[in-house]
C-alpha cells in the first residue's frame, strides 16, 4: 500500500505503469489458468500433457503436416516439439516420416490411436468450450479470440 501511494506521486498518469489489476500480462496469465484448469482435469484422465493435446488437435484439424507447421499452429518451440513428438510416436499417437529429399523435414500424422484419443475427449472438450461461450456470450467469445489473435501476430508492437 505504501508503494502505491509513493508510486502514485511519480509523474503524470501516462507515465505510470498500469495497476496489476489492469496489467495485460497478469490478466493473460490469470485467464490462462482459468481456461486451462478444466482442460488439465480432462487431460489428467487421458494421460496427455497440454502440449501433446495441442499437437493432436492441430493434426486432427489440419491433417498431416511438416513439424515446423505443427510447431507454429500449436504454439510450441521446435526443440520442445521434437521431444513431444518422440514421446507421442513411442505411445503410438502419431507417426513421423522423414522427407526423402530433405532429411531435416518430417511429416507428422495422427494414428488411429491419436484419432481415438481426440474422439475420447471430444465431448468434454466441447463442454469446456461451450462453458466459456456461455460465460462470455458467443459474440464476446469470438471477439476475444480475434483480439488474442491480433496480439499474437508477429510484427511491430
Amino acid at each position: 500500500m505504501e508503494f502505491e501511494r509513493e508510486y502514485s506521486r511519480v509523474g503524470p498518469v501516462e507515465n505510470r505503469l498500469p495497476s496489476p489489476n489492469r496489467s495485460l500480462p497478469i490478466a493473460l496469465m490469470r485467464a490462462r489458468e482459468s481456461v486451462m484448469s478444466p482442460i488439465r482435469a480432462m487431460l489428467l484422465e487421458s494421460g496427455l500433457t497440454e502440449q501433446q493435446w495441442r499437437v493432436l488437435r492441430v493434426l486432427a484439424e489440419y491433417g498431416p503436416q511438416d513439424a515446423t507447421e505443427v510447431s507454429e499452429h500449436a504454439g510450441l518451440m521446435m526443440p520442445s516439439l521434437t521431444r513431444i513428438v518422440k514421446r507421442m510416436c513411442e505411445n503410438g499417437l502419431i507417426t513421423r516420416v522423414k522427407d526423402e529429399t530433405d532429411g531435416r523435414r518430417q511429416t507428422l500424422s495422427l494414428t488411429d490411436a491419436g484419432h481415438a484419443m481426440i474422439e475420447a475427449n471430444k465431448d468434454v472438450a466441447l463442454g469446456i468450450v461451450n462453458g466459456f461461450k456461455e460465460r462470455l456470450g458467443p459474440e464476446n467469445y469470438e471477439i476475444l479470440l480475434d483480439l488474442l489473435q491480433a496480439i499474437s501476430q508477429r510484427g511491430e508492437h
